[in-house]
Protein backbone atom coordinates (compact mmCIF):
# COMPACT_ATOMS: atom_id res chain seq x y z
CA UNK A 1 0.00 0.00 0.00
CA UNK A 2 1.33 3.40 -0.99
CA UNK A 3 0.70 6.45 1.12
CA UNK A 4 0.74 9.73 -0.73
CA UNK A 5 1.65 12.73 1.32
CA UNK A 6 1.16 16.23 0.13
CA UNK A 7 4.40 18.10 -0.08
CA UNK A 8 3.94 21.54 1.42
CA UNK A 9 4.42 24.34 -1.03
CA UNK A 10 7.71 26.13 -0.54
CA UNK A 11 7.39 29.38 1.34
CA UNK A 12 7.38 32.34 -0.97
CA UNK A 13 10.39 34.53 -0.70
CA UNK A 14 10.02 38.14 0.41
CA UNK A 15 10.50 39.42 -3.14
CA UNK A 16 7.61 37.44 -4.58
CA UNK A 17 5.40 38.33 -1.61
CA UNK A 18 6.10 42.02 -2.17
CA UNK A 19 5.43 41.65 -5.89
CA UNK A 20 2.09 39.97 -5.18
CA UNK A 21 1.23 42.68 -2.67
CA UNK A 22 2.10 45.42 -5.18
CA UNK A 23 0.06 43.71 -7.91
CA UNK A 24 -2.87 43.49 -5.50
CA UNK A 25 -2.60 47.20 -4.57
CA UNK A 26 -2.37 48.21 -8.22
CA UNK A 27 -5.43 46.16 -9.20
CA UNK A 28 -7.46 47.30 -6.19
CA UNK A 29 -6.63 50.95 -6.81
CA UNK A 30 -7.40 50.81 -10.52
CA UNK A 31 -10.67 48.90 -10.14
CA UNK A 32 -11.78 51.22 -7.34
CA UNK A 33 -10.96 54.45 -9.16
CA UNK A 34 -12.10 53.32 -12.61
CA UNK A 35 -15.42 51.98 -11.33
CA UNK A 36 -16.18 55.16 -9.41
CA UNK A 37 -15.05 57.49 -12.23
CA UNK A 38 -17.01 55.64 -14.93
CA UNK A 39 -20.00 55.40 -12.60
CA UNK A 40 -19.94 59.13 -11.92
CA UNK A 41 -19.55 59.86 -15.62
CA UNK A 42 -22.89 58.16 -16.27
CA UNK A 43 -24.36 61.26 -14.55
CA UNK A 44 -22.18 63.88 -16.24
CA UNK A 45 -21.46 62.41 -19.69
CA UNK A 46 -18.03 63.98 -20.04
CA UNK A 47 -16.31 60.89 -21.49
CA UNK A 48 -18.97 59.73 -23.95
CA UNK A 49 -22.68 59.44 -24.60
CA UNK A 50 -23.26 56.29 -22.56
CA UNK A 51 -26.87 55.83 -23.70
CA UNK A 52 -25.87 54.45 -27.09
CA UNK A 53 -23.94 51.62 -25.41
CA UNK A 54 -27.15 49.98 -24.23
CA UNK A 55 -28.29 47.12 -26.46
CA UNK A 56 -31.83 47.58 -27.80
CA UNK A 57 -32.73 44.10 -26.55
CA UNK A 58 -31.82 45.08 -23.00
CA UNK A 59 -33.40 48.52 -23.32
CA UNK A 60 -36.64 46.76 -24.26
CA UNK A 61 -36.50 44.60 -21.12
CA UNK A 62 -35.98 47.31 -18.55
CA UNK A 63 -38.38 50.06 -17.51
CA UNK A 64 -37.63 53.66 -18.39
CA UNK A 65 -35.31 55.17 -20.94
CA UNK A 66 -31.75 54.25 -21.88
CA UNK A 67 -30.57 57.33 -20.00
CA UNK A 68 -32.34 56.23 -16.83
CA UNK A 69 -30.81 52.78 -17.23
CA UNK A 70 -27.36 54.33 -17.52
CA UNK A 71 -27.96 56.31 -14.34
CA UNK A 72 -28.75 53.03 -12.57
CA UNK A 73 -25.63 51.51 -14.12
CA UNK A 74 -23.65 54.45 -12.73
CA UNK A 75 -24.92 53.81 -9.22
CA UNK A 76 -24.02 50.10 -9.49
CA UNK A 77 -20.54 50.95 -10.77
CA UNK A 78 -19.90 53.39 -7.94
CA UNK A 79 -21.05 50.82 -5.37
CA UNK A 80 -18.87 48.16 -7.02
CA UNK A 81 -15.86 50.49 -6.79
CA UNK A 82 -16.50 51.09 -3.10
CA UNK A 83 -16.88 47.34 -2.56
CA UNK A 84 -13.52 46.72 -4.27
CA UNK A 85 -11.91 49.28 -1.96
CA UNK A 86 -13.41 47.80 1.21
CA UNK A 87 -13.75 44.06 0.43
CA UNK A 88 -11.62 43.32 -2.64
CA UNK A 89 -11.99 39.54 -2.31
CA UNK A 90 -15.73 39.98 -2.94
CA UNK A 91 -15.58 43.18 -4.97
CA UNK A 92 -13.26 41.61 -7.54
CA UNK A 93 -15.86 38.93 -8.29
CA UNK A 94 -18.67 41.50 -8.39
CA UNK A 95 -16.73 43.62 -10.89
CA UNK A 96 -15.91 40.51 -12.95
CA UNK A 97 -19.60 39.57 -13.08
CA UNK A 98 -20.53 43.16 -13.95
CA UNK A 99 -17.98 43.16 -16.77
CA UNK A 100 -19.41 39.86 -18.05
CA UNK A 101 -22.80 41.58 -18.27
CA UNK A 102 -21.27 44.53 -20.11
CA UNK A 103 -19.60 42.13 -22.56
CA UNK A 104 -22.90 40.38 -23.27
CA UNK A 105 -24.57 43.77 -23.77
CA UNK A 106 -21.85 44.87 -26.21
CA UNK A 107 -22.03 41.61 -28.14
CA UNK A 108 -25.81 42.06 -28.46
CA UNK A 109 -25.24 45.48 -30.02
CA UNK A 110 -22.95 43.77 -32.53
CA UNK A 111 -20.76 46.79 -33.14
CA UNK A 112 -18.33 47.05 -30.22
CA UNK A 113 -16.31 43.84 -30.37
CA UNK A 114 -13.08 45.73 -29.63
CA UNK A 115 -14.52 47.16 -26.43
CA UNK A 116 -15.92 43.74 -25.49
CA UNK A 117 -12.43 42.25 -25.91
CA UNK A 118 -10.93 45.01 -23.76
CA UNK A 119 -13.57 44.39 -21.11
CA UNK A 120 -12.72 40.68 -21.18
CA UNK A 121 -9.14 41.63 -20.27
CA UNK A 122 -10.49 43.78 -17.44
CA UNK A 123 -12.66 40.86 -16.30
CA UNK A 124 -9.54 38.67 -16.05
CA UNK A 125 -7.82 41.43 -14.06
CA UNK A 126 -10.80 41.62 -11.68
CA UNK A 127 -10.60 37.86 -11.16
CA UNK A 128 -6.88 38.18 -10.44
CA UNK A 129 -7.67 40.84 -7.85
CA UNK A 130 -10.23 38.60 -6.16
CA UNK A 131 -7.76 35.69 -6.10
CA UNK A 132 -4.92 37.81 -4.70
CA UNK A 133 -7.04 39.43 -1.99
CA UNK A 134 -7.23 36.48 0.44
CA UNK A 135 -3.48 35.86 0.26
CA UNK A 136 -2.67 39.51 0.93
CA UNK A 137 -5.24 39.64 3.74
CA UNK A 138 -3.86 36.43 5.32
CA UNK A 139 -0.32 37.80 5.21
CA UNK A 140 -1.46 41.04 6.84
CA UNK A 141 -3.30 39.18 9.65
CA UNK A 142 -0.35 36.92 10.35
CA UNK A 143 1.85 39.96 10.80
CA UNK A 144 3.88 39.53 7.63
CA UNK A 145 3.80 42.76 5.70
CA UNK A 146 5.92 43.83 2.78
Amino acid sequence: MTIHRETPAPAADAGSERAAHHAFLLLRTVFTVASVVFGLDKFFGLLTDWDHYLAPQINGLIPGTAHQAMLAVGVVEILAGVLVAVLPRIGGYVVAAWLAGIIVNLLLIGDYFDIALRDFGLLVGALALARLAPAVSLRRRSGRTS
